[in-house]
């Protein structure tokens, strides 16, 4: 019978390794290490987001319970007091490097060739228990952090992270985020600052996001919009020209407003810089938002994201790192097999069959000896 990789194998043979050991020489994250390297560290992480794991103690004896595996996966025997040392002590910014090396993989070429790259930008709350007081103290009794993500709702791929404490402003991080010129930025309130408005406008970026009530437009035209549809009003005008302060408003070229109903009766207004897209393209665009809902949904309840293995900034910030990489892994190991089942439904098989030695076509397709056709496809994702 011809040899065959654990699942896990297949899935971690995508990991850009070169990235991964110049990260860890760059950083000095093994240094003076003798029990656990990083490699060793990551792999065990990285199986416990797949697998759901949510706790240090049983993730530990799950590993350990794999030790004639551990040679082909770069793993050894982990002591629980190593990997809680080594989450909080290790750079994540050697996780942040594979992470961004694997975005570039997933995400698509052609929407970068065409310019129509959008990217949504929201921050989902992160429950930490007492232990993480010294750091994410929010209010008496209780602890959180914040996940701060740009996405690519086309493929469905977070093209940037960050993680801080929850009483961070949204803004103070996205002034931090880099800019892609020429892109569609699409965020909501939480993003009110007309200064870094007015960057990614200088930038070249389309923006879409939605005005307070309170703010008033300096209306120069009005826009013909059809009775009896969602679009209430389709205006063009002026921000104020002052701030509070008496500063200069930085965000002074021509906007638009689009107020559009939404199903609940409410009404919302959409401020955008795009003078020319009809009103329904721009409530389309905003409506796009969900889609960054359902992904912080997804890694929270497939990938366990709701529970951590350390209490530390550093812990967290690791984990939340290593689950975006699995998840990239898993998207990309779905897409290059071109897997009829949905992301979900194959995270649930490979979470049953993760130290299995079965190949992912053969787990897909259900079938005893995999065709021609299905046997190219597993060669290309264990070599490309």
């Amino acid at each position: 019978m011809p040899h065959c990789n654990t699942l896990f194998h297949t899935i971690a043979s995508r990991i850009p390794w070169g990235v991964f050991t110049r990260a860890v020489a760059v950083h000095r994250s093994d240094r003076n290490i003798r029990r656990l390297p990083t490699r060793a560290q990551f792999m065990a992480l990285l199986f416990g987001q797949i697998q759901g794991i949510d706790t240090l103690r049983g993730l530990i004896a799950t590993i350990n319970s794999h030790a004639p595996r551990h040679y082909h996966l770069g793993l050894c025997r982990i002591a629980r007091s190593s990997l809680a040392d080594a989450n909080a002590k290790r750079p994540a910014e050697v996780f942040a490097a594979v992470l961004s090396t694997l975005i570039a993989k997933l995400a698509p070429k052609h929407a970068r060739e065409m310019g129509e790259s959008l990217r949504l930008i929201d921050s989902t709350s992160l429950d930490l228990n007492h232990m993480s007081e010294d750091w994410a103290r929010f209010s008496t009794g209780v602890c959180g952090a914040k996940a701060h993500v740009v996405y690519d709702p086309d493929a469905a791929c977070p093209l940037y992270v960050a993680v801080t404490a929850q009483r961070t402003n949204d803004i103070t991080v996205a002034k931090q985020m880099p800019i892609d010129p020429g892109a569609t930025y699409v965020f909501d309130l939480g993003y009110y600052d007309f200064r870094w408005w007015a960057k990614l406008h200088g930038a070249g970026c389309r923006i879409v996001t939605r005005l307070k009530r309170n703010t008033p437009l300096a209306v120069q035209a009005e826009r013909k919009v059809a009775p009896g549809g969602p679009i209430r009003s389709d205006r063009t005008g002026y921000l104020p020209t002052r701030l509070a302060g008496s500063r200069k408003n930085p965000m002074a070229d021509l906007v638009r407003e689009v107020v559009v109903q939404i199903d609940s009766g409410k009404e919302l207004r959409l401020l955008t810089n795009d003078l020319r897209a009809s009103a329904e393209a721009i409530a389309a665009l905003y409506k796009r938002r969900w889609a960054i809902e359902l992904f912080f949904r997804w890694i929270k309840q497939t990938l366990k994201i709701r529970h951590f293995l350390g209490t530390s900034e550093n812990a967290v910030r690791i984990q939340v790192l290593v689950a975006l990489i699995a998840y990239v892994l898993l998207r990309l190991a779905h897409t290059a097999l071109g897997a009829a089942q949905s992301p979900l439904t194959m995270v649930r098989l490979v979470k049953q069959h993760l130290m299995q030695r079965t190949s992912l076509a053969r787990l897909l397709w259900g079938a005893d000896h995999p065709s021609p056709e299905q046997n190219q496809r597993q060669e290309s994702f264990a070599w490309v």
